[in-house]
């Protein structure tokens, strides 16, 4: 047996179904004893299971092995481990190249609790980075639990029966279907785990002052004013005596008096006495705690090593984090009614829940909220997210009943990808607002390529978004606006919008403000006049907006909504109803929240001017708003959202088999072969692009003019002179590029010009083919420090930057995903075939973004590409020039398999 050098132990924490958290990392000589007890314990059953028999010797054997071959490079194992006890143990040992037999062992205990999926995910990743690219099981047919494990893990797997034994042949490369089962599961996960946060039964307040005062005693008089339905307490050394004043509340001198775990913590204590509060908590059982206090992470290094030993006590005893540096939490369910911060009362109960990092947005969140009347379910301040993050509360918020939308602010994304899969996830349940903070347009690139210089800190923000359903807005009053209507009013079918009102110049300002929203005002039908026309014979005008005048009646302006609402002409009615002397406009509403029927299934926004009394209990009936403005615009994000659910099913992405063991050996030579700061060279580029069916325009590069023109007769007129250093970019704005070239004279010319232009004498010329004209796009890649690879379709060629038209998507790509970019181009019209041009192929289009988008997920090494132009026509899509640089990936993708809790930041 070969021994590799000693590794560091690789521990990282983990999840289990019913919300503990376990530990798994590698076999240390230290886990003998455990491996042995471990063995020990196990029922006869499942002895039997494991080994084939109940030979508890193979037990012993079978441990001693594993200790004994750490460092081993033949044999991997990893354990699990629930408060420091060994529960479960997985190896995987080299068979032969590239292959290795699996094996699994859970005690009896701990079964039920996802273990061995999380073993089988942990250990298909130590695997594959140590090239080993498929498991081989032999499991008894009556093990029912282990061949559930296998068959639901969402690997690639093939399966043979014979004599009572199922031999499994897996892949350990984590597919499309692995990372959202193992979703899937997290979720679950996540609800289990913060339960006790979100909806807790019993809460301890820590620092509350004797003297009155201070954070701690406001928690505690929100506690309890706030109607908090479960147990109390008032956790002071000085017991009952030093709290007398302590109304509705238990008094104890220490968490450990309260003799039962307790749901949550909330630490109001001086940071100096945080980490002993949150140790007492974690002794006594205690199930999550909320620390308000300031002065960890973002204190600098003393305080960053603080809050990571907070994160270290809790997870070691199960308990979740919010924090630190944080307002709190709060939960408006009628069983729960908690207000577990220091601001003022609970909002109006309802289905938002809201997670804000800075406890000031989180405030004014809280207000708007208040004052916009959209109903809160939960309300979370994440704080320094030591531990519980916006991912982790959007897979606990995903199958809450309780919940139907979801609000978002956030200044980072810890993960982004994780992101973006549980907010595709999340979106297609309920809709997910988000706002962003410190979006700076600053910090381009000079000099770089295309892709590169149009990635502003934005784009990455906006792709991920526009492909998972995130509603994004710009600030908090939209983020209020569009909750309020997306809580409270169905979604729109469509963009079809009609305005009905008494005052006509509203209607008209309306009616641009939809336009620029993307929403479309549509003439009404003669028909449906004709009827408006008998309901209100007066009105100043009918075609849409419609406007009713000012001596509108009551009855007359209710009868109008009500036949627009009823005809199939629009999607969603807007009503805008000025109070005058001669309107009865608060009779109107009155009337229309008691009319609207819950049958009814376009949304109803209303904007109320002039004093008119919005009945308090219309919420359900109507959203109203304070301008036409605020109404558009939310209902623009309502009829976005729609739009994007109404898409087919995502399927899965479809990859290019063995892609990525082409390209490797491209890039790993590439940087003994590369140009200037790690662009390929021209072949180079072709045949990384090849590996994954992407086929680049050919060409020579040749250096003495001789050549060159033997290269232009042999691949004939018309041909296309260009610089052909990879460290140049931007040739055509310099004038490197000369396409249309007919005869030697016109090559001899422009070689001479691109000689004196380059400074250098005989430079490396590429000559290729002159590509016949089409519509030309560009296409590219660039990696951002917080997403990762992005992916960049756009209007291409020497004018990408002046159209400064472009999308950008995150990869790995669905056909979904590539249609929808090039669909949102301005000059689709143009690929689509513009007034009588024939159509290109826009299939071939798509098809080359989402083998892109497998290019930069595969090779974590491209930080920038750019195909451009690629020249669309209807036989396909030309790769004229491409460009490629690589550098050193800045850290691994979470490609969502394995499942683990973030560490600590």
């Amino acid at each position: 047996m070969t021994s590799a050098p000693a590794q560091p132990v690789a521990a990282v924490d983990v999840l289990l179904a019913d919300g503990t958290i376990a530990t798994i990392r590698r076999v240390v000589p230290s886990d003998h004893e455990g491996l042995l007890a471990l063995h020990d314990h196990l029922a006869e059953e499942n002895l039997r299971m494991r080994f084939f028999g109940l030979n508890r010797a193979a037990g012993h054997d079978y441990a001693e092995h594993l200790a004994a071959s750490v460092g081993s490079t033949e044999v991997l194992a990893l354990v699990a481990l629930v408060g420091g006890d060994l529960v479960a143990v997985a190896s995987a040992e080299v068979m032969a190249e590239g292959t290795a037999e699996i094996s699994f062992l859970v005690a009896d205990s701990a079964h039920g609790l996802g273990l061995g999926t999380l073993l089988l995910e942990h250990l298909a990743a130590e695997a594959r980075g140590r090239g080993i690219l498929e498991f081989t099981a032999d499991v008894l047919v009556d093990n029912h639990a282990m061949l559930r494990v296998l068959a639901d893990c969402g690997f690639d797997l093939q399966r043979r029966t014979d004599t009572g034994v199922v031999t499994f042949h897996m892949g350990t490369t984590a597919t499309e279907r692995a990372v959202a089962a193992a979703d899937a599961r997290e979720a679950g996960a996540e609800a289990q785990s913060l339960a006790p946060l979100l909806y807790p039964r019993s809460i301890a307040v820590v620092g509350v002052r004797r003297s009155g005062g201070g954070v701690g005693r406001a928690v505690l008089e929100e506690v309890v004013d706030g109607g908090f339905t479960g147990e109390v307490y008032v956790v002071h050394p000085g017991g009952p005596e030093a709290l007398p004043e302590a109304s509705g509340a238990r008094v104890v001198p220490d968490l450990a008096a309260i003799g039962s775990p307790i749901d949550l913590v909330v630490v109001a204590v001086p940071a100096g006495r945080v980490l002993d509060v949150v140790r007492d908590a974690a002794h006594a059982g205690a199930r999550s705690a909320v620390i308000l206090t300031s002065g960890f992470g973002e204190a600098g290094a003393d305080g960053a090593q603080a809050q990571r030993e907070l994160v270290a006590i809790a997870r070691r005893h199960s308990m979740r984090l919010v924090g630190p540096n944080c307002l709190g939490v709060m939960t408006t369910d009628a069983d729960v009614r908690l207000n577990a911060t220091f601001t003022r009362g609970l909002p109006q109960p309802g289905g938002l829940a809201v997670a804000s990092q800075p406890g000031g947005v989180g405030i004014g969140l809280l207000d708007l909220a208040r004052e916009s009347g959209a109903g809160l379910a939960s309300f979370v301040s994440l704080g320094n997210k030591a531990d519980v993050s916006g991912n982790d509360l959007l897979a606990a918020w995903m199958d809450d009943p309780r919940v139907s939308a979801a609000a978002l602010y956030l200044e980072s994304f810890g993960n982004a990808r994780k992101f973006a899969r549980i907010a595709r996830r999340f979106a297609q349940r309920k809709p997910l607002l988000a706002v962003v903070g410190g979006r700076s347009t600053g910090g381009r690139r000079a000099g770089a390529s295309h892709t590169a210089a149009a990635a502003a800190p934005t784009v990455g923000v906006d792709a991920l978004f526009a492909q998972s359903g995130v509603i994004g807005c710009s600030s908090l009053e939209e983020l209020a606006d569009a909750a309020r209507l997306l809580t409270s009013q169905p979604l729109p079918s469509g963009p079809r919008l009609a305005i009905v009102g008494n005052a006509g110049g509203l209607g008209v300002l309306a009616a641009d403000s939809a336009t620029a929203g993307a929403l479309v005002v549509p003439e009404l039908s003669p028909v449906l006049q004709e009827a408006l026309t008998a309901r209100m014979p007066g009105a100043a005008g009918l075609s849409n907006p419609i406007d009713l005048g000012a001596a509108a009646s009551a009855d007359g302006l209710l009868a109008t909504t009500e036949t627009v609402l009823a005809s199939d002409e629009v999607d969603a009615v807007l009503v805008i109803v000025a109070a005058t002397k001669v309107t009865d406009a608060d009779g109107f509403l009155r009337g229309l929240a008691d009319a609207r029927t819950a049958g009814v299934d376009k949304p109803l926004l209303l904007v109320a001017l002039g004093g008119a009394a919005v009945p308090e209990d219309s919420s359900r009936a109507f959203a109203a708003f304070r301008s036409v403005e605020d109404a558009t615009r939310a209902l623009a994000h309502a009829a976005s959202y729609a739009a994007w659910l109404d898409t087919p099913a995502l399927p899965a992405v479809v990859r290019i088999p063995g892609a990525a063991d082409r390209a490797r050996p491209v890039v790993d030579a590439a940087p003994a072969e590369a140009g200037t700061d790690g662009w390929l060279r021209p072949a180079q580029c072709r045949e990384l692009l090849s590996a994954y069916g992407i086929d680049v325009l050919g060409g020579r590069v040749e250096r003495r003019l001789s050549r060159i023109l033997t290269a232009a007769h042999e691949i004939g007129y018309p041909v296309v002179l260009k610089a052909a250093d990879p460290a140049v970019v931007h040739k055509t704005e310099r004038g490197l590029v000369r396409p249309g070239l007919k005869a030697p004279d016109e090559v001899l010319e422009a070689a001479a010009d691109l000689e004196l232009k380059l400074g250098v004498p005989e430079p490396e010329l590429l000559v290729q083919a002159q590509v016949p004209a089409g519509v030309e796009v560009a296409v590219g890649v660039v990696r951002d420090d917080g997403f990762g690879p992005l992916v960049m379709v756009a209007a291409g060629g020497v004018a990408t930057d002046v159209w400064d038209d472009r999308v950008f998507l995150l990869p790995p790509l669905t056909a979904v995903d590539a249609a929808r970019a090039v669909r949102r181009l301005r000059i689709w019209p143009l690929l689509a075939g513009h007034r009588g041009a024939k159509p290109v192929d826009v299939a071939a289009l798509e098809a080359l973004l989402q083998a892109v988008g497998q290019l930069a997920v595969e090779v974590p090494e491209l930080a920038e590409m750019d195909l451009n132009p690629v020249i669309m026509s209807e036989a396909g899509a030309a790769c004229v020039d491409v460009k490629v640089r690589l550098s050193p990936p800045a850290r691994p993708a979470d490609d969502g398999v394995p499942r683990k809790l973030r560490p600590a930041p």
